[in-house]
């Protein structure tokens, strides 16, 4: 097999850009910074943290139910940690650590040097912060909230929710919404318009595709959710009655307008980690991606399948045989583009040299998992096995086995496939692969006897139960599970934090990747490409080091293969290259918004007061140049990236 070094910018003379473009340091320079890769490890940072939390939230949850007639939290209390529990591991959780990936590896992976819009990209991150602080204020002032994650009509109204719980949930998912939005413009505009040259869209990665998809998701998807909050806003804090049946409300108006976001949600969640398979199993398999186009589709499939399926979550509401019949026949027929997945993924290692480092291991893991929450998914979709499984613990398993077992390890095989790019160290194999194994074995200790609980009888969001019941057997033993479940995860912290300080230094490419960001130190320069590179192919890398295989296998001689060179060697170092300025204005913008909401609560004045920061903010953006003169290249003047489109 003939094979040749890539010429890689660190090869190419990048030293002389290390000698005239200095990344900026210190804490200013991280409170500033538009730069993707800082704010992506800022999104994982705070993500990591949201997931201790949330699981904090969930061993107080299980320490109560591990034997009958528990007085460990009040039911007040119980009712606050299951709704704060979903809210964090959905909104603060889950969905910034796959925006933290977004953010990353995007660029990376399209050959761009940052984002569209970076100053936004910051924004949306000062904004998730703000909106989560808000979303656990309860905490700390005298109940979170305790509706569910969901917030159903009218359990949220004042006459049965009269203090502040709601409010605080209701502000702080639309202070989130705006992060969410912000984040999912700037890739749609990243992807669409920054792509390397020669990277059209059947040669995007597969998980820049389904970061493209989720971002449109929740373009789509938010807005309903914004209706549905705003409407409850109005009817808390101004007395209308949208969800009110006394005075001509309805409650179901909640439920269409919440549901018509939180399916497509489901989708938002799994979908990158979808992605992040799509990237890790061929790497480690040896093989390119079995069935590329079909990937894609299915992922288009799903998202627009999506939004015809979101009342199958009101079968028990009495909707009528029709809408019914309709909403059982979508439910079925999305699970065939998801199938079409298994089946790519399954084929793309049948036959390939399987290496099964940890990441790998937790691809595999994410897919047995995912089956399993997708065939008790696929149950739902008969109305008559779902009035029987509704609001059971039944239910409670199935959406752990496609958001943990499927999300959850997705993303943690990320974290460790990623994590040499990100850090320039090496992790630990064997910790790894021992987090892996607890986690596994731990998720299933819990989450599988969930299922019988739920066929016998047991309902969600109960706080206690009688010994009659028969449930305390399988309560105690999840609850024991629950302990191997925390143990991965402090093997899997441990792990981070000794790897990040004693880690043995990560090459550029350690796993003989194919994709654009392998071919950059580990961890990439601020300025990320010393050349704008070319795509001639899928695989970009691979088919540089092994033309014969997955290049045109054309040779100019006997003894010189033709090339395929996506940095040319023979040319200099863009010495002209400009970065956007750092900007403090993000943050001053994203803090007034936060402050206005929050005078909802407090007085008018805060809400002026707000306006007025917010004001000083937005100006302080328009005012300030992106970029420098041009003239300088330092910390202090960076100016605007080299503009190129794919073509």
């Amino acid at each position: 097999m003939a094979t040749r070094a890539i010429a890689r910018p660190s090869q190419v003379g990048a030293v002389k850009h290390d000698e005239t473009l200095s990344e900026p340091r210190g804490l200013w320079s991280w409170i500033t910074t538009i730069d993707h890769k800082r704010i992506g490890i800022m999104y994982l940072l705070l993500s990591i943290f949201y997931l201790f939390v949330g699981g904090i939230e969930a061993g107080l949850m299980r320490v109560q139910l591990s034997h009958p007639d528990n007085t460990f939290v009040s039911a007040d209390t119980f009712n606050q940690l299951f709704t704060m529990h979903g809210t964090t591991m959905i909104f603060l959780a889950v969905m910034p650590m796959s925006a933290a990936f977004f953010n990353y590896l995007v660029p990376l992976m399209i050959g761009a040097r940052d984002v569209a819009f970076p100053r936004l990209n910051a924004f949306s991150w000062w904004v998730l912060l703000f909106g989560s602080i808000v979303l656990n204020l309860g905490w700390f002032t005298g109940g979170a909230p305790n509706a569910g994650w969901f917030n159903y009509a009218n359990l949220t109204s004042s006459a049965f929710s009269p203090g502040h719980n709601v409010d605080w949930w209701v502000l702080g998912i639309q202070i989130l919404g705006l992060s969410s939005l912000a984040t999912s413009f700037n890739m749609i505009v990243t992807i669409i318009n920054m792509r390397a040259p020669g990277m059209g869209l059947m040669r995007m990665p597969p998980f820049v595709w389904m970061t493209l998809i989720t971002a449109v998701l929740i373009v789509m998807a938010f807005p309903s959710l914004t209706v549905g909050t705003t409407f409850l806003m109005f009817d808390r804090f101004f007395d209308t009655n949208f969800f009110v049946p006394e005075a001509g409300g309805s409650p179901l108006l909640w439920q269409h307008l919440f549901w018509v976001f939180g399916h497509p949600e489901v989708y938002i969640m799994i979908l990158p980690a979808f992605g992040i398979v799509s990237e890790i199993i061929p790497v480690f398999s040896r093989k390119p991606l079995f069935g590329y186009s079909a990937v894609i589709f299915s992922g288009i499939a799903i998202a627009i399948l999506g939004f015809g399926v979101w009342a199958h979550h009101m079968f028990t509401v009495g909707m009528g045989p029709v809408p019914t019949s309709v909403f059982a026949l979508t439910t079925m027929l999305i699970a065939l583009p998801t199938g079409v997945k298994i089946f790519n993924w399954t084929f793309t290692m049948w036959g390939g040299h399987l290496n099964l480092k940890s990441p790998m291991l937790f691809m595999i893991g994410f897919i047995s998992m995912f089956i399993i929450g997708g065939i008790s998914g696929v149950m739902h979709a008969s109305p008559p096995v779902d009035m029987q499984q509704q609001d059971s613990y039944f239910v409670v398993a199935h959406f752990h086995y496609v958001l943990f077992g499927g999300s959850l390890f997705g993303l943690m095989g990320a974290i460790y496939y990623w994590f040499p790019k990100m850090s320039g160290r090496m992790f630990h194999e064997g910790l790894a692969k021992a987090h892996f194994v607890f986690m596994f074995l731990g998720f299933n200790f819990v989450f599988m006897p969930m299922h019988w609980l739920g066929l016998e009888g047991m309902p969600r969001r109960i706080y206690t139960y009688s010994e009659d019941t028969g449930w305390a057997g399988w309560n105690l033993f999840i609850s024991l599970g629950l302990f191997v479940l925390v143990f991965s995860f402090i093997l899997f912290t441990v792990n981070m934090l000794m790897s990040l300080v004693a880690g043995e230094k990560a090459p550029s490419d350690p796993w003989d990747s194919d994709t654009l960001e392998w071919s950059i130190p580990s961890p990439p320069p601020f300025y990320n490409f010393a050349h704008i590179p070319t795509v001639t192919t899928r695989v970009p890398l691979w088919t540089e080091k092994y033309p014969d295989v997955y290049g045109t296998g054309a040779h100019g001689s006997d003894s010189e293969p033709e090339m395929h060179n996506i940095y040319p060697a023979d040319e200099e170092p863009d010495a002209s290259m400009h970065m956007p300025n750092p900007s403090i204005h993000p943050l001053i913008l994203a803090f007034g918004i936060t402050i206005g909401f929050l005078g909802l609560l407090i007085h008018p004045g805060v809400i002026v007061l707000g306006g007025a920061i917010a004001f000083i903010g937005l100006f302080g953006w328009v005012l300030q140049p992106a970029v420098g003169d041009g003239e300088s290249h330092d910390e202090h003047d960076p100016v605007e990236p080299v503009a190129h489109t794919a073509r």
